[in-house]
């Protein structure tokens, strides 16, 4: 992977569609825990370790997406920052929550990797000395995303580390991380929450109870995810089509036109949300260098605006591929998710189907086919996600996807 991907640092964000539940935390010493949902283990774990007063200096925090690796992350720099061990009241506190905690680093990774020259910025501001005579945070988000150079610079910083600072590093496993960064960690697992407790939340947020339970089973635990299918129409449908997929694949035709479906869509949807974020950070970035001002100094700035902006454009461009890889393998997974019902109901299984309001599709395709076809989709399903993650061209590996599923292509 190469490098040069940008990075959001003292700025409010986490883990999208974590396992936090929205709403005010209880009051009292480590109330910004009741923020996790389905995580009782790990909230004893990391109370007992902010309490102490000598934390281990390096943390790994691993799970399934959604299941609140990075609120659980920041969760635990709000208990270790707080005098009260994370009261969720004072403004330490809040400014933790906010990502302007002084004392608190907070890096997410927006392109496709993480590069070296970040990572060694980074170092050198891990190492100085807390504002307010405590500890100082690092909060790295999908640390996965790191270079194997970053890796090595992140590896001397955890090896010997300053006196006060704290690392805690977020990974969907800790076999995406070097073993000698994770052997120098201490291990926090979370796990998928049921889906009675991400129901639970949504109703919470004025969700209707069946849309919630609804939402909740579709997501696979994933809270972000239930919300944004049970409040937004558009991600329903995104999802309602990629579902109607299994069906449509009657023949090469068919197929190709799904695979372009799937990969079109997804180039939509990364569109959507690029638009969004790259003409606010365009527009700011001319305005701190000047743009529009007259006087001793404009030509000056001028080229270094040029710059940067490139530079700019640059990590753009690697978050909208990062966006784009997302949204599909996105869908990748809410087709597993299909199959994976498919073979509970040629089972006969008694589990709790995720995609229960496709019936009629989920018993139609697991009567036409066997077990062992059903475990072969699945499996082409994983090796299509491998592929996009080894940045084969996404049609190409979707197509040959499609093609599988049709039967056309051998298993």
């Amino acid at each position: 992977m190469t490098g040069g991907a940008a990075v959001s640092v003292g700025a409010a964000g986490g883990e999208a569609g974590s396992g936090a539940a929205d709403g005010a935390a209880g009051s009292g010493a480590g109330a910004v825990f009741d923020r996790l949902t389905g995580q009782d283990q790990v909230i004893e774990q990391l109370r007992a370790a902010a309490e102490s007063n000598r934390p281990t200096h390096a943390w790994l925090f691993t799970g399934p997406p959604g299941s609140g690796r990075s609120v659980a992350a920041r969760a635990f720099a709000a208990a270790l920052l707080c005098d009260r061990h994370g009261c969720g009241e004072c403004p330490s506190c809040h400014q933790v929550t906010a990502g302007s905690h002084a004392d608190l680093l907070l890096v997410r990774p927006d392109g496709i990797s993480y590069g070296v020259k970040q990572t060694r910025e980074l170092v050198l501001r891990a190492a100085a000395s807390p504002v307010y005579g405590g500890w100082r945070v690092v909060l790295f988000e999908d640390a996965d995303r790191a270079t194997e150079q970053a890796a090595n610079a992140l590896l001397k910083a955890i090896e010997e580390p300053p006196p006060r600072t704290i690392w805690l590093l977020c990974s969907p496993s800790a076999a995406d991380l070097p073993i000698t960064i994770r052997s120098r960690c201490r291990l926090v697992t979370l796990r998928t929450p049921p889906t009675a407790a991400v129901a639970d939340i949504l109703r919470r947020d004025g969700v209707d109870a069946d849309r919630a339970v609804e939402a909740a089973r579709a997501s696979l635990g994933h809270i972000g995810r239930a919300r944004r299918l049970a409040t937004d129409p558009e991600a329903a449908a995104r999802r309602a089509e990629v579902l109607a997929v299994p069906a449509r694949l009657t023949g090469v035709g068919e197929a190709l036109a799904a695979a372009a479906s799937l990969v079109d869509s997804a180039k939509s949807e990364a569109a959507a949300i690029t638009q969004a974020l790259d003409g606010p950070e365009r527009d700011a970035l001319r305005q701190a260098f000047g743009e529009g001002s007259t006087g001793k100094g404009v030509a000056s700035a001028v080229r270094g605006a040029a710059g940067a902006l490139k530079d700019l454009e640059a990590r753009q461009k690697s978050r909208a591929t990062r966006i784009e890889r997302d949204a599909l393998d996105l869908a990748l997974l809410d087709l597993a998710a299909f199959y994976r019902d498919v073979l509970a109901v040629q089972f006969d299984a008694e589990v709790e189907l995720a995609n229960s309001a496709q019936q009629a599709d989920l018993r139609a395709i697991a009567g036409s086919s066997s077990p062992r076809d059903t475990v072969r989709k699945l499996e082409a399903i994983m090796i299509c996600r491998t592929r996009l993650a080894a940045s084969v061209a996404p049609l190409l590996a979707v197509e040959e996807l499609t093609l599988t599923l049709a039967g056309v292509l051998p298993e």
